[in-house]
């Protein structure tokens, strides 16, 4: 009888051991973003609007999505954002705009806008979605997904 619960405890010790460290049950899920401008309909001073989508790869009810400038960044991880929403969770999307309103999200700062991007900067994205979470660096005015 001892010997019986000994071995379904080394059993139950090694299936746990298992999944904690052979498994990605206790990990959070990382969100494959990606990038593409798009055209939009309108123009400005005779040259075409380009709109930023990002893709997630997935439907995520998000809970923060926000965008900064990489090298102020890595200076500073409390750099201020060029956009930032929040949420407690968002309606289901796989992709958005850049500046443009999600279901379901705020402004982390009641009447912030989205500030324009530069051509040529390198920017950072941060999306978060309960544990889920990602990031992908962009610019602007560069061959897509680079």
């Amino acid at each position: 009888m001892k010997k019986n619960l000994f071995l379904i405890g080394i059993v139950l010790v090694l299936a746990t051991v298992y999944i904690i460290f052979f498994t990605n049950w206790f990990r959070p899920k990382i969100i494959q973003i990606s990038h593409t401008s798009r055209p939009a309909a309108g123009a400005r001073g005779g040259s075409p609007i380009a709109r930023l989508a990002f893709s997630l790869g997935d439907y995520y009810e998000l809970t923060e999505v926000k965008v900064v400038p990489l090298a102020e960044w890595q200076t500073n991880k409390e750099a201020q954002p060029l956009w930032h929403l929040v949420s407690d969770g968002s309606d289901d999307v796989n992709h958005f705009f850049y500046g443009e309103d999600i279901g379901g999200m705020d402004p982390a700062v009641d009447g912030a806008k989205p500030q324009p991007l530069q051509p040529g900067v390198i920017y950072r994205i941060f999306v978060l979605a309960g544990r889920a979470r990602g990031w992908h660096d962009f610019q602007i005015g560069s061959v897509a997904g680079k």
